[in-house]
């Protein structure tokens, strides 16, 4: 059960560059220094994991080819904050970072980050600095480890699996985190920093060696070649599903007896959204019910898990090497056993669960906390925090913070709230929130409220086509038709994607939108509103002008036949997609 088990293979070049990264710092440290404007092809890999991806502007590539310049280059660097949670001064430390460095903009993700952009190579490191001197951090936040942890974000407090959510998000992120000392040796210069104390469960939990599940050296857990690929991790309560908690590698729903003690989590495996046009190998995937961790052992068992897709995960092919493809190649039971002989014993049957409900807003609006406190969810289209002549959300956001110090926290759908909110204080932020234009959660239709893109071009290198910058104005489109077709009461799940990767989870939406090539989508209905069912393709490629008039079809057909009170992804895939393709005609 060795971590270099794949060497026997041939690995991808990735792997190699891992390798001698000398646990992440070559070449990394020494392009740093150097006075240029981009990263060589390795550092950028390294990079990752501390954190940052280099991108240049699509949008001016060709002409800077043309004029013989080269590329306009900037770094993303995202932040790694478990839950979301996010305290007042590291997120007014963002916000000032986006104006001094980056392009003036913040971007709350699909995984409960903040994203900033436009960072020039020469400011990065006093960017990295300002944020770990913060306490925050975004080691981990990419790369091949496991990722931001998320949570689900509502800070009841009359209601204890919310806070064991919480609780335990910081304690699995703790717990996964990389130990090289790279981190901090590169970003400030190994200078001693603030650092939060760590948890007394994850010290006792470190020292689980299991049979192979931690190794010698500067990397007990992931060894020097870290994972094969990126690994997703959430945690969620039952009943909700806000997470999204079967995309994931690894999933965790928090169980509690009558008088709200902790009994213990189900946890579920081999979720994930990635996948690769024309190659059939590649698909979306739901996580599988693995077991049920009493709290006493799901440290164990998630290193465990984490372990056997270290040691057993595909290292030549990086489009077989998420996790979800070793649990579809093996199986659910033979992936259990082998969790079982690292973890040394066998694993306790999943329990039954109440069906997860949808949440329409995911908290926006006032809400009450269960301590006479509140919080309060402020939409953000596609999550991206910026002003503009009518709305100055950036600037609303940091005045309510200067003024309250109120900690925020990152919905899985790219919203935020604004918690632990006194009485007094509502007022005063319901006046400072309408003055710079910021609209209520009534104020925006609901179809608005619940869609997601990625933002694709004209910075992620991966993108096809359009994402975040086309989907304000489809979106209105669409609601618009929901109008016209007295269809307002029965708002869908609607998510883009400039590309088949999947980061706003397409495959889980009512309507998932997948760039095929430039201004062309797939287009992918019938997921369940719960999320826990896959949407199916339902047409290949469909111009963007033509999917109001396509979608206008469907729901003309879905006003007809649809049972009472079904949802529009329900109805979908009751009738099923042949059934769907021979009414309509293919759109091209």
């Amino acid at each position: 059960m060795s971590s270099v088990a794949a060497s026997e293979v041939k690995r991808s070049k990735v792997e190699q560059i891992k390798e001698q990264s000398h646990f992440l710092r070559d070449p990394l440290l020494e392009e740093l220094a150097e006075d240029t404007t981009h990263f060589s092809e390795a550092a950028v890999q390294v990079l990752k994991f501390h954190g940052t991806y280099q991108q240049d502007d699509r949008d001016t590539r060709q002409q800077r080819r043309q004029e013989g310049r080269e590329r306009d280059y900037s770094m993303m660097l995202r932040t790694r904050i478990p839950g979301g949670h996010v305290p007042p001064q590291l997120y007014l430390t963002l916000d000032r970072l986006a104006d001094q460095y980056g392009n003036g903009t913040l971007r709350a993700t699909t995984r409960q980050t903040f994203q900033l952009h436009g960072i020039l190579k020469k400011n990065l490191k006093a960017t990295l600095a300002s944020i770990l001197h913060q306490m925050g951090s975004t080691l981990a936040a990419c790369g091949d480890v496991n990722r931001n942890v998320m949570a689900p974000v509502a800070p009841y407090k009359n209601r204890p699996a919310y806070r064991y959510a919480q609780e335990y998000a910081r304690k699995l992120a703790d717990l996964l985190a990389p130990k090289t000392s790279a981190y901090y040796e590169i970003w400030v210069d190994g200078e001693p920093i603030p650092i939060p104390p760590v948890d007394e469960d994850v010290l006792v939990a470190q020292e689980f060696v299991g049979h192979g599940v931690r190794l010698e050296g500067p990397e007990p857990l992931y060894g020097p070649v870290y994972l094969p690929r990126k690994f997703k991790t959430a945690i969620t309560v039952a009943g909700e599903n806000t997470v999204d908690v079967y995309s994931q590698d690894l999933g965790l729903i928090v169980l509690t007896d009558r008088k709200g003690s902790l009994k213990g989590f189900n946890i579920v495996v081999g979720g994930g959204m990635g996948r690769t046009h024309g190659k059939e190998e590649t698909e979306p995937l739901l996580a599988q019910k693995l077991c049920f961790a009493p709290p006493e052992s799901v440290h164990q068992i998630c290193q465990a898990i984490l372990a056997v897709q270290r040691d057993h995960g595909n290292r030549s092919d990086r489009k077989q090497a998420r996790l979800k493809y070793l649990v579809r190649k093996w199986g659910i039971r033979k992936f259990r056993r082998v969790v079982e002989e690292y973890v040394g014993e066998k694993l306790q049957r999943f329990r039954p669960l109440p069906k997860f409900v949808p949440n329409s807003d995911d908290y926006l609006g006032w809400h009450e906390q269960g301590d006479g406190r509140w919080f309060l969810g402020i939409s953000i289209e596609n999550g991206r925090i910026q002003d503009s002549p009518t709305r100055q959300l950036k600037t609303a956001l940091r005045r309510i913070t200067e003024a309250f110090s109120l900690p925020l926290r990152v919905t899985p759908t790219q919203d935020v709230l604004l918690i632990d909110i006194e009485d007094r204080q509502r007022d005063l932020i319901n006046q400072i929130l309408k003055s710079h234009g910021v609209l209520s959660k009534e104020e925006i239709p609901q179809l608005v409220r619940l869609a997601m893109a990625c933002p694709a071009l004209p910075t992620c290198g991966l993108a096809i086509t359009e994402s975040e910058r086309a989907l304000p104005g489809l979106i209105r489109q669409l609601d618009r038709l929901l109008q016209e077709l007295e269809l307002q009461d029965s708002p869908f799940l609607v998510r883009m994607t400039g590309c088949p990767n999947g980061c706003a989870r397409p495959y889980l939406a009512e309507l998932g939108l997948v760039g095929s090539t430039p201004e062309h989508y797939q287009v992918w209905l019938g997921a369940s509103p719960e999320g826990d069912r896959l949407a199916q393709v339902f047409q290949e490629r469909v111009h963007i002008d033509q999917i109001v008039p396509l979608m206008r079809s469907l729901l003309q057909l879905y006003k007809r036949e649809r049972y009472p009170q079904e949802a529009f992804g329900d109805y979908c895939h009751r009738v099923g997609i042949p059934y769907l393709q021979a009414q309509i005609p293919q759109t091209v």
